[in-house]
């Protein structure tokens, strides 16, 4: 069955107008057009804009707030039908946008752009309420990824993801420029929910590296393709080992992208992402129902593909460079055996604990030739990889590890900011005598009963990241979402995309 357009989610017609409602809405067809008015804390009575707007309906914003007493909560709605004839819309959609926060006008943005599904035009009488850029782009973000819907593989064919409406119009003093960069950061999310969607009898490491050249072609990066034979010539173990059980070979790709004014000098960062394609567990077999959402373990991958491709777009001051893991962890007569001892990519040993905890394995290869071979002055990594972080922090905040306070410290400004947030987790040091081993330099897994696996996780990774400043993004609980609610769609979140770019772009 062919796969939908992946490669360039389609994303809806942008305009901001100063401050023309009237002259905009006589330009519209009326029979398919949604006009949006903000409802504040203090009550539509309070704000000039919504009573302008209402007003050029024919309504009263005393006679709405007491006929339908529509709530200022952020992303609550109210629909009024209006009678056809000489108005300019058939309905207004009156949305709460509590205390004009960007949390809340991201809350209420993800509203309207729900309610726009399927609308020829979505008119935002926004007035002064998104002045500050942090407000137009927390509406726009809102807007897009609130509507946004995951491709879908049917027997009469296959449907890409839509966008949330064809057109969307905001009226008022809006920053322009603020809005069209956080579509375009909304936008690389999409693209990574969208390839962690994909079935994964079609996404194995091969397809995710052609959609990387596809990517590559499309926004002018420079792509490098490892196959298994080069991961062997070259001694990517971890790699080799956990993608052995698969009959789809791994795969590791590069991804790089300079602005057109870098020098020698001009900071280079280095993202890592986790590629596991499917995760049965391998030996140590996940449970049926562990399985289910397993196509998405491919998620920070997504991420970094998805990042890389919206750097040249939104003029990302320092060059980036992104490293995608990609296997496949299945069953098999050649899949790796719990005890194994692999030799990773630059000769370290390590003993393995349990097969399903294989990503760390494939991010440890690619992070020591990150450090061997690419000389960054900042090393990330982005993985869906413990159960532990899930428990630890829920599905709505991730943790952040990072060996340089002002890093983590970046990170988390960055995820606040764009609201994928982070929360600072220490790399315990008690913790590390954990993953000592008998008979190899280190065990992948802790070897006593400390607990913490989210932390003794990151400590393993650490190992091969060598004095590089280093930060990790466990995304195991907010890299997947089970509900269809707010921002979010079921299936892969795309978390992190927003977050990187914003940290990328403020890196100068």
């Amino acid at each position: 069955m062919p796969t939908p357009q992946l490669t360039d989610p389609a994303t809806s017609r942008w305009s901001v107008l100063p401050d023309a409602l009237g002259d905009v809405l006589a330009d519209l067809d009326p029979t398919d057009l949604l006009l949006a008015v903000p409802v504040p804390a203090d009550g539509l009575g309070q704000d000039e804009q919504a009573g302008a707007a209402l007003a050029l309906m024919g309504l009263a914003a005393a006679d709405v707030e007491a006929a339908h007493e529509p709530s200022s909560e952020a992303g609550a709605t109210t629909r009024i039908p209006l009678v056809p004839g000489e108005r300019a819309a058939r309905a207004v959609l009156l949305v709460g946008v509590g205390k004009g926060t960007a949390a809340d006008l991201r809350t209420a943005g993800a509203a309207l752009g729900r309610a726009g599904r399927g609308q020829a035009d979505l008119v935002v009488a926004v007035g002064a309420l998104a002045e500050a850029p942090e407000s137009a782009g927390a509406l726009a973000e809102g807007i897009a990824l609130g509507g946004y819907t995951s491709p879908r593989w049917l027997s009469e064919g296959t449907t890409p993801s839509k966008p949330t409406v064809s057109a969307v119009t905001l009226v008022g003093a809006v920053d322009e420029r603020a809005v069209l960069r956080a579509v375009a950061r909304a936008r690389a999310t999409m693209l990574a929910r969208n390839l962690a969607v994909v079935p994964s009898n079609t996404k194995n490491p091969a397809w995710m590296a052609a959609q990387a050249r596809a990517i590559g072609r499309r926004t002018g990066l420079e792509v490098k393709v490892w196959s298994d034979r080069d991961l062997r010539a070259e001694g990517f173990g971890g790699l080799l080992a956990v993608g052995a059980g698969s009959v789809t070979p791994p795969r590791l790709v590069q991804l790089s992208y300079a602005p057109q004014a870098a020098t020698a000098a001009t900071p280079h960062v280095v993202l890592v992402g986790k590629g596991i394609t499917f995760d049965t567990g391998g030996l140590d077999i996940k449970p049926a129902e562990g399985m289910l959402a397993m196509k998405t373990d491919m998620s920070g991958s997504a991420v970094v593909l998805a990042v890389l491709a919206a750097c040249r777009e939104l003029e990302v001051p320092v060059r980036v460079t992104g490293l995608l893991a990609l296997a496949e962890n299945a069953v098999g007569g050649a899949a790796y055996r719990p005890s194994d001892v692999v030799t990773m990519y630059g000769g370290r040993t390590v003993e393995i604990g349990n097969t399903d905890a294989e990503g760390r394995m494939v991010m440890a290869d690619a992070l020591a030739y990150a450090d061997a071979h690419l000389d960054p002055d900042v090393l990330l990594d982005i993985a869906t990889l413990t159960g532990a972080a899930r428990v630890a922090l829920g599905r709505t905040m991730a943790p952040v590890y990072a060996t340089d306070d002002g890093l983590g410290d970046a990170l988390v400004a960055a995820g606040r900011a764009t609201g994928e947030l982070l929360w600072p987790f220490p790399l315990v040091e008690d913790y590390r005598p954990s993953l000592d081993s008998p008979v190899a330099d280190v065990n992948h897994i802790a070897g006593t009963p400390v607990g913490a696996g989210s932390i003794t996780a990151a400590l393993f990774l650490r190992e091969f990241v060598g004095e590089r400043r280093w930060a990790h993004l466990d995304i195991a609980g907010v890299g997947r979402s089970d509900v269809d609610r707010g921002l979010l769609t079921k299936g892969g979140t795309g978390f992190g995309a927003r977050l990187l770019l914003t940290w990328l772009e403020e890196m100068a």
